[in-house]
């Protein structure tokens, strides 16, 4: 699934092309689209029509279009292969397009949903006080968030008694980080995904979100990772950040620090990706 840095170079795009356009029209095209959307398509669409979308927004791995007239947003499920792509009217249909916003302007371009797997979607929801949609109220803030709070984020991992890459990977606890840049940073931080969090120190939490901050600027600036097709911005565009990874897909290559050959392990229905002999596995207390 994409995370921080591939929603927020779709955000990017999706807010120079998107953003303060009145929507003309909506059409979904699959049902299971909007199926996060209780009231149904045809509630969808209607709520949609004569809307001003604002600027899109992010907090995590969690993108949505606010409108502008109103007190809610739509909550964009990217999934496993959603894309929000900014297309000329005159471009064919893709094979697997979902949803499509017209807009009454004479752009000439429109946002279309497309959606190989279906697993993601289109939903419209209130906005708490903070602007969020209401059902992501409960995500924390990313560690690219200027308000993020570094010591509050460290003495929660301290009480979180956990695993460390357990706890980079809970939305609840800090936003954006998944099984990829986890692994790049704890392979950065010389960290074992095992270590407990209640042993990390403040100078060892501050480093390692440190890592996590350099990882996700660094796939930033080359727009985000992309294995196959079905990651890409606005303009159809693959991000190709995975040509510097320096552990996640690498088993059985020399590490790049050390020359130990790099190891896979299955960690929760996923793999973690590590060097065996720079991140050390943790010690079992007696």
């Amino acid at each position: 699934m994409p995370e921080l840095p591939e929603v927020e170079v779709v955000r990017r795009g999706l807010e120079r092309w998107v953003a303060h356009r009145a929507v003309a029209e909506a059409e979904v095209l699959h049902p299971r689209a909007v199926r996060r959307h209780i009231a149904g398509a045809d509630d969808f669409t209607h709520r949609l029509k004569g809307h001003r979308i604002g600027v899109p927004s992010r907090r995590g791995k969690y993108l949505w279009l606010p409108l502008e007239d109103t007190n809610q947003s739509v909550l964009a499920h990217l999934g496993m292969s959603g894309q929000l792509l900014v297309q000329p009217h005159e471009t064919p249909d893709e094979k697997h397009l979902r949803i499509r916003v017209r807009f009454a302007d004479g752009l000439g371009t429109e946002l279309r949903f497309v959606d190989q797997r279906t697993f993601g979607g289109l939903s419209l929801h209130d906005n708490t006080e903070d602007g969020l949609p209401d059902v992501i109220a409960h995500i924390a803030r990313d560690p690219l968030d200027p308000l993020f709070d570094d010591e509050a984020f460290h003495q929660a991992l301290r009480r979180k008694r956990s695993t460390i890459k357990r706890a980079l990977l809970d939305q609840s606890l800090i936003s954006g980080v998944g099984n990829i840049y986890a692994d790049e940073a704890l392979w950065r931080a010389r960290v074992h995904y095992e270590r407990p969090t209640a042993g990390f120190t403040r100078p060892r939490t501050a480093e390692l979100l440190g890592h996590v901050r350099d990882v996700m600027n660094a796939a930033l600036a080359v727009g985000g990772t992309s294995f196959d097709s079905l990651y890409v911005n606005v303009n159809g565009e693959s991000g190709y950040f995975d040509r510097s990874l320096d552990a996640y897909g690498r088993e059985g290559l020399p590490c790049k620090r050390c020359g130990t050959p790099m190891r896979r392990a299955p960690w929760m229905n996923r793999s973690s990706y590590f060097c065996p002999k720079c991140q050390r596995v943790p010690r079992v207390s007696s």
